[in-house]
């Protein structure tokens, strides 16, 4: 389950229990700031806490800040319909510091959720739950559903002297294509279950039991052929694709389906030496350097991992060090 997940799960519980939360979310950040667009927060009645604006002394402040609002009398039954801007700057001289000094700003919406917002929220809950695209809009007076957002982007935030408005399309911006579906596979899909991939899974393998297993991908599709892949993978910014089928000969049908897409990353799992002689193979069927030179191989950051787990947490981190560029 994906943190966003779990987030929204935190708080249509409280609310449908007839609690409040308050969510911090923040709308905008620039220079070093620990906090970026989209980070959430929810603080509960009950002074339980999930997920993170960026910590710090500038997070400790801004949860108290919401604790003492929950706290007022009436607060939890009523809310507030409106929702307040708070600007953080991480500079120790600076007229509202943050009380770090890590350079940057935030600017964080703190919106007081009560059970009227429940059907909202139990609505992106639902949404996500299904791994299904929703969008929420947040401004001085509103928490709603929305079709998209204005512009069809991820975020959107803006604000005049008296008023904002923030949207965002939740669900997963980039998809991870892990071709094969073995023990590497499971660990992989579990650890990027939790990042922002939706994630598909290849194989021709139907009777695997590591597919069975498999609950952490979004989509499994048992191909008739590895030759296939061309055409469930399209080339595109937001595309990863990990080829880790069971062998040389596979991994080379797949390579060659896919070498002459434009992706965000193309990695495949094996040795140095056996990657070295595959790849020699390709070129001299005539594969051109400058479409081989994106396959990273030997995949993942070296880290010496020898373990399943170990292997996907050295390509999960390649893959964000990629993302992250």
């Amino acid at each position: 389950m994906s943190k966003e997940l779990e987030l929204w799960n935190f708080i249509a519980s409280r609310l449908n229990d007839g609690a409040a939360v308050m969510l911090l979310l923040v709308a905008d950040s620039t220079g070093s700031s620990p906090g970026r667009a989209g980070y959430k927060m929810a603080v509960a009645s009950d002074g339980e806490l999930f997920g993170s604006i960026g910590g710090g002394v500038m997070e400790v402040n801004l949860v108290e800040q919401s604790r003492a609002v929950l706290s007022e009398p009436g607060a939890i039954a009523t809310g507030f319909s409106a929702a307040t801007l708070t600007d953080q700057v991480h500079k120790k001289d600076a007229t509202n510091s943050s009380g770090m000094i890590c350079s940057g700003n935030q600017t964080v919406i703190l919106k007081l959720l009560s059970a009227a917002d429940a059907v909202a929220v139990n609505a992106i809950a639902a949404k996500m739950q299904k791994r299904q695209p929703i969008a929420f809009e947040i401004s001085n007076l509103k928490f709603q559903i929305i079709e998209t957002t204005e512009d069809n982007s991820r975020r959107l935030f803006s604000k005049t002297s008296d008023k904002f408005v923030y949207q965002e399309k939740l669900g997963s911006a980039n998809q991870l294509f892990i071709i094969g579906g073995g023990h590497c596979a499971l660990a992989l899909s579990e650890l990027m279950s939790r990042l922002d991939f939706h994630i598909s899974i290849f194989d021709d393998r139907p009777e695997l039991n590591t597919i069975e297993k498999n609950e952490f991908a979004d989509e499994v599709t048992i191909v008739d052929s590895y030759e296939e892949i061309g055409d469930y993978i399209k080339p595109g910014e937001n595309i990863y694709v990990v080829v880790m089928t069971l062998g040389y000969v596979s991994d080379a049908v797949a390579i060659r389906q896919l070498v002459a897409h434009d992706l965000k990353y193309f990695g495949v799992l094996g040795s140095k030496a056996k990657m070295a002689t595959l790849i020699k193979e390709l070129r001299a069927e005539g594969i051109e350097d400058e479409r081989l030179s994106q396959v990273r191989t030997p995949i993942g950051l070296p880290i010496n991992s020898r373990t399943p787990e170990e292997i996907a947490i050295s390509i999960a981190a390649e893959i964000i060090a990629v993302k992250n560029a």
